[in-house]
């Protein structure tokens, strides 16, 4: 059985909205859009490539699923660490309006989002691998189905746009497994999930 890998970006207050590019993402007109670019280097292009060494397949939501749609296709450099992946390993996107995607190697899941990644879950051999996509990673947190996160915290607040964890979520604990900070400030952490929060008390003991 495979295990869900996912790699998300996001600001010091929890801001995920279109880390690539001013027009990515502009829901609620949100003025921010690439953010993320300024802290490039070599530090965070080495975690990147580590990380597209090991997909086996792609889960992705529409929105960054149309986002990699219009750019990767173009990148035919077969020794692109991202693209040769991308463009070649087979993709599932979670959507129920998608019904004819152009882009090669892509399934459209359309029913039960629990069932079909589960299903898609048992069925690979390695990480299937979630990338941006931050409401499907929500959702399927929720569901108990990410097994890693890596959580990629860019130092910048910007105070508006869709955050991971809001109101809501479902009460999750993590282990964390590794960390490194780049040589611009990105602090990067994997965890793996684990189960409910636990719970205790500092309060001193009442004398008796």
């Amino acid at each position: 059985m495979g295990k869900l890998v996912s790699t998300l970006f996001v600001t010091l207050d929890g801001v995920y909205q279109a880390p690539g590019g001013p027009q990515e993402d502009t829901r609620g007109g949100f003025e921010h859009g690439g953010w993320s670019y300024p802290y490039a280097d070599d530090d965070f292009g080495q975690f990147i490539n580590e990380v597209f060494a090991r997909p086996a397949a792609f889960l992705l939501g529409r929105r960054t699923y149309d986002i990699f749609a219009s750019y990767w296709p173009k990148v035919t450099d077969p020794l692109d660490p991202v693209a040769s992946k991308l463009n070649a390993l087979p993709k599932y996107v979670a959507s129920s309006t998608l019904t004819d995607p152009e882009w090669a190697g892509t399934t459209v899941i359309s029913g039960d989002l629990a069932k079909e990644v589960t299903a898609l879950k048992e069925r690979t051999d390695g990480e299937l691998q979630v990338h941006g996509s931050g409401a499907l990673v929500r959702s399927l947190l929720a569901l108990d189905l990410v097994d890693t996160l890596h959580l990629l915290t860019f130092p910048v607040v910007l105070g508006t746009g869709h955050r991971l964890f809001g109101e809501g979520a479902v009460p999750t604990a993590f282990r964390h497994i590794a960390g490194r900070t780049t040589s611009k400030g990105v602090v990067i952490h994997s965890y793996d999930r684990a189960g409910r929060p636990e719970y205790g008390s500092f309060e001193l003991p009442e004398n008796t």
